[in-house]
């Protein structure tokens, strides 16, 4: 027999709300009330259940309200409706209660063949009442919660506690404000990665009715985990460290690092060796890229370093502050006067100009002989300035040449190059006797082949073309993912490579949306074991380390990185350990099992929403179980991630010991015998050594033992 809607409506019932704050509803429930599966919600469902959702109805809809504790009170023996109970003893009776956390509205709609229709919306204006009914919510109301918000396009996963109803998100909310996923090793965070970004892919491709999304996703994988994940999505650009067959050689050149990254990875001081590399990279990046370096043209390049020096000491007052000053810059006048050498290719007016120049820096030289010189006067070091200027003119200069230029524009030079320059410069800025050990790293680098690999290559690199291969072309036409494998990246300089692409990345893209009228090209960057690579950094370090700089790049992308179409999506089984300012610009977040309680106390900080109970699920959520909130969703959810065949998940697994020791669950050869795991130490160790390479160049050292 069906039921009358108000005698339905009142079957839902499970009791009264006992109090009522804005942050917490106390309900009493009734005696009839379900006490392990409620039957009348349309299909059989567990209550009461933690972090399961209840209605309160009001006049503006229903409040939605989330279960957090259920307890059992002793009280009074309680009047049943409907029966008078005579002559009983008034005993401690056994009542259930339990206290909700308050969400947001529901509201009805309409109806659409037999089905109810409902919308959720975040957010609460008015309580109820102490005394107001606490119903079950149906099955359309449930699912209405849980697939609540616009342009829900890719399903990600089901809700456990709203019966299984489908979660869906918006990449727009996903990505484009920024995702942190978070969780224990071994709670499913790799699969999640790949998950979101194949199954946003499959979404997108299948809007486009078939062909392939114009989609950028650049994924940072330090322990090479994603090689082979993305098989079946198209063209998947790979690069490592060691190319094979579908993965390229991982190529990031020395000319791509500014002056802040070759200051972390030289470490140089702030007085004398950072301004003569930064004056080093500004004359090695200067002058045409294209053509040949003619004797006229090495010569107005080095008379417009001399310009800019002298400009430098005259704005210091050097040459007239005393004798020690007067005899430096006396010192570096001779240096530079070596340095001004006539060539027969000259023309007459340059070697005019030339010929003056020297004239009066021998004439200045002349009058400061000894330990202890006379100042020179402000005139003196004025008419040399304009000397200078007038040979720099001679050569093709012009005023605007003069002007240092950026430190930091991407133009392309070699390592012998930069070691040159820094020499160079350091005999014009009179600093040659403490920059030693900076040109010592940068041998160090230069001379280390496994660096060599990734950093080198100027003639086969050009920026437009690495754009290409890493960021993607036009339409995504060489595919739409990404991976750079850092695993084997030697540890000296893995932090400078990941900040080198992670900076190009957003300046490409602030360069695109520049040139484009204010249209972004939306770009994702993954950063997988992020606790490495994001971490905090002392803020009062003088030298900033390779570490720190490259936390700072993801820092500036994290704070704007949204305005120029670039999202960032960190996963880290360790917050506590991940950069403040990161963190907090994460609008979304994907929480897995999280169980150490420094990253617990962290994860409750970052949460805005009033969720203590749901968020103590985190130490004892199951694989592939995950809390999502924030931006991506309208209220916070439980999902159980959609399932990833174990040909598309990374490589992550935990080890097989068991099947190692015993031999039961090894892979199988073709005769159905067990695939045992041999070692070749000796593979492993020439490998290891390079000796492969280093025998196919000079040949097999053993074949002429006799």
């Amino acid at each position: 027999m069906s039921l009358s809607p108000l005698a339905y409506a009142d079957s839902l019932r499970i009791g009264t709300i006992d109090f009522v704050s804005p942050d917490e509803i106390k309900v009493l429930l009734d005696i009839e009330a379900p006490d392990g599966v409620s039957l009348n919600t349309g299909t059989p469902r567990p209550f009461p259940r933690i972090n399961g959702y209840v209605l309160a109805p009001g006049d503006q809809g229903y409040l939605v309200a989330q279960v957090e504790w259920i307890t059992v009170e002793r009280s009074q023996y309680p009047k049943r409706k409907g029966m008078q109970d005579f002559g009983l003893v008034d005993l401690p009776y056994p009542l259930r209660k339990m206290s909700l956390n308050p969400l947001g509205l529901l509201f009805y709609t309409g109806g659409v063949n037999g089905t109810d229709r409902y919308q959720f919306k975040r957010g609460v204006q008015t309580y109820p009442s102490v005394g107001d009914p606490v119903l079950l919510p149906t099955q359309d109301q449930l699912r209405a919660i849980v697939e609540s918000g616009e342009k829900r396009r890719v399903k990600i996963g089901v809700s456990p506690l709203a019966a299984n109803a489908e979660v869906r998100i918006d990449p727009d909310r996903l990505f484009g404000r920024h995702l942190a996923v978070l969780g224990n090793t071994g709670s499913g965070k790799s699969c999640s990665v790949a998950g979101l970004i194949r199954w946003s892919m499959d979404a997108a491709k299948k809007e486009r009715g078939g062909n392939d999304p114009n989609a950028r996703f650049i994924l940072l994988d330090p322990n090479g985990e994603y090689a082979s994940t993305f098989k079946g999505m198209g063209k998947v650009r790979v690069f490592a460290v060691d190319p094979a067959e579908g993965v390229d050689q991982l190529q990031v050149p020395l000319w791509f690092w500014n002056s802040a990254e070759w200051a972390a990875f030289t470490q140089a001081s702030a007085r004398a060796q950072r301004p003569t590399l930064i004056q080093a990279l500004r004359s090695v990046r200067d002058g045409s890229i294209d053509a040949a370096i003619t004797p006229s043209h090495d010569a107005r390049r080095y008379l417009r370093t001399l310009v800019s020096a002298v400009q430098v000491e005259r704005n210091a007052g050097g040459p007239w502050k005393g004798p020690g000053p007067a005899r430096g810059f006396r010192d570096r006048l001779r240096a530079w006067d070596e340095g001004l050498v006539a060539d027969a290719s000259f023309t007459q007016k340059e070697g005019a100009a030339l010929t003056q120049l020297t004239q009066q820096i021998t004439q200045l030289l002349s009058t400061r002989q000894g330990d202890w010189p006379a100042v020179f006067t402000r005139q003196e070091v004025d008419a040399l300035l304009q000397e200078l200027s007038q040979a720099h003119s001679a050569f093709g200069g012009s005023a605007t040449d003069v002007l240092p230029i950026d430190a930091d524009i991407p133009r392309p030079f070699t390592g012998d190059n930069l070691l040159r320059s820094v020499e160079a410069n350091a005999e014009l800025m009179g600093t040659s006797e403490y920059v030693e050990t900076m040109l010592m790293r940068i041998r160090t680098i230069l001379s280390d082949s496994r660096m060599k690999t990734i950093t080198g290559g100027v003639e086969n690199t050009g920026l437009a073309e690495w754009l290409t291969s890493y960021i993607g072309d036009s339409e995504a036409s060489n595919g739409s993912v990404t991976v750079i494998d850092l695993s084997l990246v030697p540890v000296e300089v893995v932090h400078i490579i990941t900040a080198v692409i992670a900076r190009m990345t957003l300046e490409a893209l602030q360069r695109y949306r520049k040139l484009h009228s204010g249209k972004v090209l939306p770009t994702v960057l993954v950063m997988e074991e992020a606790h490495t690579f994001i971490r905090r950094y002392p803020d009062d370090a003088e030298n900033q380390s390779s570490a720190a700089i490259c936390c700072q790049v993801f820092e500036k992308i994290a704070r704007e990185g949204r305005k120029f179409g670039l999202g960032l999506v960190l996963s880290s089984q360790r917050p506590s350990e991940l950069s403040q300012t990161v963190l907090s610009q994460c609008n979304s977040y994907l929480l897995h099992r999280i169980s150490n309680d420094r990253d617990q106390e962290l994860v409750h900080k970052l949460v805005p929403d009033n969720l203590r109970g749901l968020l103590r699920d985190l130490p004892s959520l199951p694989s592939r179980n995950a809390i999502l909130l924030g931006w991506a969703s309208e209220l916070p959810v439980l999902v159980q991630m959609n399932s990833l065949p174990k040909e598309q998940r990374p490589k992550s697994d935990d080890p097989d010991f068991w099947a190692v020791w015993s031999g039961d669950g090894l892979d199988q050869t073709a005769d159905g015998q067990p695939l045992e795991r041999a070692v070749d130490w000796e593979s492993i160790a020439a490998d290891w050594q390079q000796l492969s390479t280093q025998e196919e160049a000079e040949g097999d050292p053993k074949d002429g033992d006799g």
